[in-house]
């Protein structure tokens, strides 16, 4: 197998990139470097510059890596920037991903390993979100990771194509301190960022119906994420591979905000009591994973826990971002 790992330069991508290579497949990277790093991959791993929508270019590069396996990373992922520009995020994570499908069936590429998120769940009233939880997505970015998955679930069908979509819960921490997230979008690099300006950590809303009033939520240790994706690229190797699957991966474990928060201040030496905002909008009281299925399908559990994903992110944004 040679797979192709579309935004092999991103944050995510460049952690599975260098699991699967590490582990001995060959890879190639695509990504046109709106977000992702060239320097987060090793040399040995090639990276084409170009966009996952670009038919002429996506052709020749499944030709000359003869690629036989897809791992789709590439997308908009941003639930703010989706409400306020749904039709770019229809464009770009729908109509890239048809594009890539047309030249994964045109050049007979038989492996297609989806990135999808639980945002396809939107709020369920559920203690664990099962890959059979109601789809009910808030947000255009959770519509077009649902609407990805039943076109990816249709060309697989139409065209003989075996395919996984893993949908992530929440994303946290580095493999290394050069790989880490430099954006400033999800709660672990916002809290860095608010202390790093000297301000204190914001709580949005501690009136909900938890244990400690605040959110909860399901993290994953990004290395946890990238080996999810080795065990569900062997599996879509093996030469029996057919069908469809589709795999929660998280941790099964409920953290709340204010239990993060207060973790962050322990590793960081910075324990200032956070402000409490009011609720933004969408947010729901829990969202936690069961994990099951991925331990069945994949033979995969998450190793690391919240406090490693801390230590390991805050090493990484003192790299990027120091004070």
């Amino acid at each position: 197998m040679t797979w192709l790992i579309t935004g092999g330069a991103g944050y995510i991508g460049a952690h599975v990139a260098r699991a699967m290579a590490e582990a001995g497949e060959r890879v190639v990277a695509l990504d046109d470097l709106s977000a992702g790093v060239p320097t987060r991959l090793p040399s040995d791993i090639p990276l084409v510059h170009g966009s996952a929508g670009d038919d002429d270019l996506l052709k020749r590069v499944l030709a000359e890596h003869a690629v036989t396996g897809v791992v789709h990373l590439a997308a908009r992922k941003q639930v703010a920037e989706s409400v306020a520009q749904p039709t770019r995020y229809y464009q770009e994570n729908l109509g890239g991903l048809a594009t890539l499908l047309e030249a994964v069936a045109g050049a007979g590429v038989g492996r297609f390993l989806f990135s999808s998120s639980a945002a396809v769940y939107g709020n369920p009233d559920v203690d664990l979100i099962t890959e059979d939880t109601v789809c009910a997505p808030v947000n255009p970015y959770g519509e077009t990771k649902l609407a990805g998955e039943w076109l990816v679930r249709a060309a697989g069908r139409a065209h003989g194509i075996a395919t996984t979509c893993l949908r992530y819960f929440n994303v946290a921490g580095a493999a290394a301190p050069e790989l880490a997230d430099t954006g400033v979008f999800n709660i672990v690099p916002m809290v860095f960022d608010r202390l790093t300006r000297d301000e204190a950590p914001r709580i949005f809303g501690d009136d909900y119906p938890t244990p400690d009033g605040t959110c909860v939520r399901d993290y994953i240790h990004v290395a946890d994420l990238a080996e999810a994706h080795l065990a569900a690229a062997r599996r879509l190797s093996a030469p029996e591979a057919s069908g469809d699957l589709t795999v929660n991966i998280g941790r099964g474990e409920g953290v709340s905000v204010r239990e993060l928060v207060t973790l962050i201040g322990e590793v960081t030496g910075d324990s200032r009591p956070a402000v409490v905002e009011p609720r933004r909008p969408g947010d729901a009281p829990r969202a936690v994973a069961s994990a099951a299925r991925a331990a069945d399908e994949l033979g995969w559990t998450a190793r690391r826990g919240t406090r490693e994903m801390v230590e390991s992110a805050w090493q990484g944004w003192q790299l990027h971002r120091g004070r």
